[in-house]
């Protein structure tokens, strides 16, 4: 069976995104140029890359590899279109990361916005361990009364979601991630014109964490 999101158009996404009464396209650009610029990195996988909102963002002289990872391999073939000063920099990989984690490069920052929904805290670990990154910034969405998809013109395009979305919480994720090795370094909380919020965690590998001491499959929140 499909998932969900390889059945959803881009086009559709992104114009919901970015409506007046959305504007999560416009605010995660703007938070993903903090991400991308904050820490003394070289190298940079992105989940849940869609379309590449942000990328222009990317300094060359700053970023040796982006890795941009995607379930939908026809958001990865846009992305990749849409930067073509990229080329060189830019690897675009069709994952599916509940399957797929072990298939991921390592990077010294892993960003992940709005994906940690779709996959939930066990993957998201699963990916971090893999990835092994420095730094991991992730944003996730706080919505008011159990609304988690805005009103919108294009609101039924997303009822398959249903089937793979949960709500994410930042107390247990910051538990998740305390137990894989990191610790939280920065929050920032922006808040949508319909009342949700985009809060952003960062974290940092602890100093002398021994990867060793915990199996890629055998810490539990």
């Amino acid at each position: 069976m499909l998932n969900p999101w390889e059945e959803i158009l881009l086009d559709d996404y992104e114009n919901h995104m970015q409506l007046d009464t959305v504007m999560q396209l416009q605010a995660m650009n703007k938070m993903m140029k903090g991400q991308l610029g904050a820490y003394s990195v070289s190298s940079v996988m992105i989940l849940g890359i869609a379309g590449g909102n942000g990328l222009e963002h990317i300094r060359k002289n700053k970023y040796r590899r982006v890795y941009g990872i995607d379930i939908n391999s026809s958001y990865l073939r846009e992305a990749a279109r849409r930067y073509p000063d990229l080329a060189g920099i830019l690897k675009c990989l069709c994952f599916d990361l509940t399957r797929d984690a072990d298939k991921l490069p390592e990077a010294d920052l892993l960003i992940a916005n709005l994906l940690i929904e779709y996959i939930g805290y066990e993957c998201f670990q699963e990916a971090i361990l893999h990835v092994n990154p420095n730094y991991v910034s992730c944003i996730i969405q706080i919505n008011m009364n159990n609304n988690w998809v805005s009103d919108s013109p294009y609101l039924h395009t997303f009822d398959g979601l249903e089937k793979v979305y949960a709500q994410i919480e930042e107390r247990p994720l910051e538990i998740l991630m305390n137990k894989t090795g990191y610790n939280k370094i920065k929050t920032l909380k922006h808040l949508l014109p319909d009342g949700k919020k985009l809060v952003q965690m960062d974290f940092e590998r602890g100093r002398g964490f021994d990867e060793t001491v915990h199996s890629r499959s055998g810490i539990s929140l």
